[in-house]
């Protein structure tokens, strides 16, 4: 339930910081903060809360590399709030492994918006992790977040795997390009659909998936792309 949510707010400025506390706890989220990265990890891996708003530009680290440290390990949703407002910035942060990107300033109804999108991701991610699928020479196991290819395992940047699960969840049904961008890079995503053909691409290389001829990964034209199911793949 997201009114029982545990957030944990890493921002350095008091202001915000407490801004931030009060505006969650009255839409009654649990909310812990922190000042400081070495702080947020540690909090993060004693008792990981259900979802992390993140300051990219802290006293003793960048943003950028606590994302980078708690998608060894963890697969907690994490939006960014940051005044860096650079496309590169807002695309490494996304290809590291967070989940949403709000610049500074920002409205408390869009980020509450965006907090309850992240959180409803998060809960289908969990409720599909015991989920495999087989077909040919690939295997995803979403538990362990393996992917392998003729048993040699198939190494994925963090993007390139949401990409993969999200098309691997709906295997043999076609996933529309907005369900896509929304699923691996947030709402607002739309008008970055350059993305998506781009990450494509790589996978299709990765997997050896030749798009003229295509074994796992169909071309919908204007619609989306389909993911090749094998009717006892998957489970759960």
């Amino acid at each position: 339930m997201t009114d029982k949510a545990r957030i944990l707010v890493v921002e350095d400025e008091p202001e915000i910081r407490r801004f931030l506390e009060t505006a969650l706890q009255a839409q009654g989220y649990v909310v812990e903060s922190a000042d400081n990265g070495a702080l947020a990890l540690k909090i993060c891996k004693g008792r990981p809360p259900n979802l992390l708003i993140l300051d990219l530009g802290l006293p003793d680290m960048d943003g950028q590399d606590i994302i980078a440290s708690l998608r060894d390990w963890s697969q907690m949703p994490v939006i960014i709030l940051s005044a860096r407002n650079q496309e590169e910035e807002k695309v490494q942060a996304l290809e590291k492994g967070a989940d949403d990107y709000l610049t500074k300033p920002f409205g408390t109804a869009e980020l509450m918006a965006r907090i309850r999108v992240a959180l409803r991701h998060a809960a289908r991610r969990q409720a599909a992790a015991s989920m495999s699928y087989s077909y040919k020479d690939l295997t995803l196991d979403l538990e362990r977040r393996r992917v392998l290819l003729l048993g040699e395992e198939v190494h994925l940047t963090p993007t390139e795997y949401s990409l993969l699960a999200a098309l691997v969840r709906k295997a043999g049904q076609v996933v529309t390009q907005k369900e896509l961008l929304m699923e691996v890079w947030g709402k607002n995503a739309e008008e970055n659909d350059h993305y998506l053909r781009i990450y494509i691409q790589r996978l299709r290389q990765k997997l050896t998936d030749d798009p003229l001829y295509p074994q796992y990964i169909f071309t919908e034209p204007g619609i989306g792309y389909r993911m090749s199911e094998e009717k006892e793949a998957l489970d759960g």
